[in-house]
């Protein structure tokens, strides 16, 4: 076995991931604090939570190349944990801009959303997390079945091009759009992957007589 495979499966490894996922949040939680997020704290901190969520669902989609790449399977037993965090940003990202931009007014926030299409993109992503979020726990698979779970996942993909739509409108209004390209050219990198990876098992998928096709 790998020295790093060893270290990945170690029983310390999760409470260790977990614990890096949380700084972020405990960082911004103490910033907010102590008054250090700048002439706008609102603002930052829903931005915050909004870029996190995002980095997140980069992080979740980096793991299956990664495993593959590297050859270390242990990897995926921390992909659960990491896109629970990714719905644990989306949460907090969700939970700031209702309170301090709307106050918790439902009525208003529904308005906003209706109005504004790039809260909308964001909220529907938020809303397709949502399901992905409550069925990460093998009660759920055993529920469902692998089949139905693997493809209700694959959503992650979608939600990844609807977090970039919704980075995309929000950074227009001031024109900025460097970290968008950042974010994009990832995304694109991570499922331009994925794409390659299925056309080449189509492309040497057995026949029924045992021989593999090269379409």
């Amino acid at each position: 076995m790998l020295p790093g495979q060893r270290l990945l499966l170690h029983p310390a490894a999760k409470p260790l991931v977990f614990v890096v996922c949380l700084l972020p949040f405990a960082w911004l939680f103490y910033s907010a604090l102590t008054n250090q997020l700048g002439a706008n704290p609102a603002e930052a901190l829903i931005r915050a939570m909004g870029d996190w969520t995002l980095r997140f669902i980069c992080i979740v989609l980096a793991v299956t190349p990664l495993r593959v790449i590297s050859g270390t399977p242990a990897l995926a037993r921390f992909r659960r944990m990491l896109g629970l965090f990714a719905y644990f940003y989306v949460v907090m990202h969700l939970l700031s801009y209702s309170w301090f931009d709307m106050g918790f007014d439902v009525a208003d926030i529904a308005k906003d959303i209706v109005k504004r299409p790039f809260i909308l993109v964001g909220f529907l992503a938020f809303v397709l997390l949502t399901p992905l979020a409550a069925t990460s726990f093998n009660a759920a698979i055993r529920a469902m079945g692998a089949k139905r779970w693997q493809w209700l996942h694959k959503l992650v993909y979608l939600i990844a091009c609807l977090g970039l739509l919704h980075f995309f409108w929000m950074r227009a209004g001031k024109n900025n759009f460097t970290e968008v390209f950042v974010y994009a050219a990832i995304v694109a990198l991570l499922l331009g992957w994925r794409v390659q990876q299925f056309l080449m098992k189509k492309r040497l998928k057995p026949t029924s007589s045992g021989h593999i096709k090269l379409s």
